[in-house]
């Protein structure tokens, strides 16, 4: 028996602990974790066995499904990959000479609708002038308008309403001149493009602002979504709009030809870093999938006790996922699916999930055995995985076309995370496909 198949099966031996109350404070206290079975990752719904690869191409429609009617909502559209039928777009400033030279900078207004007032999203890229176009590139949405990537002036300041954080200038729910740069730490723009990869961002709020009314807004109201508590069970929440915009974006990347849309990874850091493990499930366009800190709903398997439960994520942000995934609050056991196999679904595409060593709210043990299990589905497909019977210690990256690492310190991207993704980009992405 492959070795992670057995660790799936000693996982059914363990004493399930209780659950706590569905709200209670949550345990990050790894001898009280009770290990409930997962799903077997290299089985159907109905037990029938996942031989090779093409028993897992019959079976991820399924996989997809299930995960969209329980969990995260159903995209409202025939495919991912299918566009809008007002889907435009506009490119609203180009300076050639931005970083001091080293890069071009492009703003892009998308629309989503033939309405000029209609719903839309603000891309902004940044491409090398060194070395051959097209250029492979990071796509990721930011948190606080495409200004706080970095302080180039040049960036125009967006108007959309935010989460306030007076830290970082956004004062009555709107961006401030200090918001300029609020996040550069967490794009490291000029080190990305001095490897030869072009960044492209959006401001998440565009597509669905982060607050309980946001779905009955912008996109959410393009498809009539409904509010956050009167819409259809299995309608999706914000985490999936974020992650269609994610697919709109590659869109229009595959219209540019200073980029090569065949070489793009999506990421995604937290609560974004969910939806860039959606996007990147749904849509097979992207070439590499990229999770940062993504936790509960994301990367980490949902089935431990530990850190951020499913009643955790739904009471705090009952808009994120579908109502479906309530049904499941102190229930993980009566989930039908896991995180582990929802990083299946990336396969045979590059996969990198990390973690942070003072992260627990998002389980970073978690979010590597989610890893390590996946690992079967890409053995299908002849790609090693992590490469590692346990989870490494600090600092200490691991994997092939699943990658792997724990960071010392707290819940955020640093340049040491950035370091780790672009030495696996280059693995992967610097040979065009």
């Amino acid at each position: 028996m492959h070795p992670l198949r057995a660790a799936l099966a000693l996982s059914t031996l363990f004493t399930l602990s209780p659950r706590p109350p569905a709200f209670a404070a949550s345990n990050t206290d790894e001898t009280k974790v009770g290990a409930l079975p997962l799903p077997d990752v290299l089985r159907t719904a109905d037990g029938t066995p996942i031989r090779d690869v093409a028993a897992w191409r019959a079976h991820r429609p399924a996989l997809l499904e299930t995960f969209a009617r329980e969990v995260y909502g159903r995209t409202p559209t025939p495919s991912p990959t299918a566009r809008p039928p007002g889907l435009r777009w506009e490119t609203t400033s180009t300076d050639r000479t931005a970083l001091g030279g080293k890069a071009t900078r492009k703003e892009i207004t998308v629309h989503f609708t033939a309405r000029a007032d209609g719903p839309k999203l603000h891309l902004l890229i940044y491409q090398p002038n060194a070395g051959p176009a097209p250029y492979p590139a990071f796509l990721g949405l930011n948190y606080y308008g495409n200004q706080c990537v970095n302080a180039d002036p040049g960036i125009t300041v967006s108007t959309a309403w935010m989460r306030a954080n007076p830290e970082f200038g956004i004062v009555q729910n709107r961006a401030t001149a200090k918001t300029r740069g609020a996040h550069a730490h967490r794009w490291e723009i000029e080190k990305i493009i001095a490897r030869g990869y072009a960044t492209v961002t959006a401001y998440y709020g565009d597509l669905c602002p982060d607050h309980a009314g946001g779905l009955a807004e912008s996109v959410g109201a393009l498809f009539a979504t409904g509010s956050t508590e009167k819409r259809a069970p299995d309608a999706w929440g914000a985490i999936g709009i974020w992650a269609w915009g994610l697919s709109r974006a590659l869109d229009v990347l595959a219209a540019d030809r200073e980029i090569d849309a065949r070489r793009v990874a999506v990421h995604g850091h937290s609560r974004l870093g969910k939806a860039a493990l959606w996007a990147g499930a749904q849509d097979e366009r992207f070439a590499l999938v990229i999770s940062n800190n993504s936790g509960a709903g994301g990367a980490a398997l949902g089935k431990r006790d530990f850190g951020e439960t499913v009643a955790m994520l739904n009471q705090n942000f009952p808009f994120w996922f579908a109502l479906n995934f309530r049904a499941y609050n102190g229930r993980e056991a009566a989930l039908p699916v896991d995180q582990h196999q929802l990083l299946a679904l990336v396969a045979p595409r590059p996969l990198y999930v990390a973690s942070a060593s003072l992260d627990l709210h998002a389980d970073p043990r978690g979010e590597f055995l989610a890893a390590q299990f996946a690992e079967p589905v890409y053995a299908l497909y002849g790609q090693p995985g992590l490469g590692v019977a346990h989870q490494p210690p600090v600092d200490h990256p691991v994997g092939a076309t699943v990658g792997y690492h724990l960071r010392t310190g707290k819940h955020d991207i640093t340049a040491y995370d950035w370091e780790q993704y672009l030495a696996f980009a280059d693995r992967h992405l610097r040979r065009t496909p």
